[in-house]
């Protein structure tokens, strides 16, 4: 495998209601319940690229600190989470007022053979994760079609 993967089905806010109709596994959630255009949830946008050394993801995750992201990675998997909570509390002599808020989100992605899931950076500016992560250098194999007799 020589690209990087996303492994989960999660949606961006600007995917069309009937992008990829008829997704079945998606079509009985509450999904249908909402006013089309609008999301119940915040699952940020995902850029991947790559040149001769690094492959590069950037993910548009405005709003967050770098203290709410975790980064993790196995031998074939990277998974970014965040997870930001806010609340205020005001007190008047004629009422009192609170509110809170809280976001997250998980994205999983499959890395490929010539990754090193072991020389991963990040960075976080202007509400964009970047990360980099390192190639071997090591040509791979390439697919070899077997014909049948």
């Amino acid at each position: 495998m020589n690209t990087l993967t996303k492994t989960n089905n999660q949606r961006g806010l600007m995917q069309p209601e009937f992008g990829d109709f008829p997704d079945m596994d998606d079509f009985f959630s509450n999904r249908w319940l909402r006013p089309f255009g609008k999301s119940m949830s915040a699952i940020p946008a995902v850029n991947v690229s790559e040149d001769d050394k690094n492959f590069t993801v950037d993910v548009m995750a405005p709003g967050f600190k770098k203290e709410d992201f975790k980064i993790s990675s196995d031998d074939d998997t990277l998974t970014i989470s965040a997870e930001t909570k806010t609340e205020s509390k005001e007190n008047n002599k004629d009422y009192s007022r609170r509110e809170f808020s809280c976001s997250s989100f998980t994205r999983s992605f499959n890395l490929p053979d010539n990754a090193k899931s072991d020389n991963i950076e990040a960075s976080y500016s202007d509400g964009i994760l970047q990360l980099k992560i390192a190639k071997d250098g090591k040509q791979t194999k390439p697919t070899k079609t077997i014909p049948i007799k």
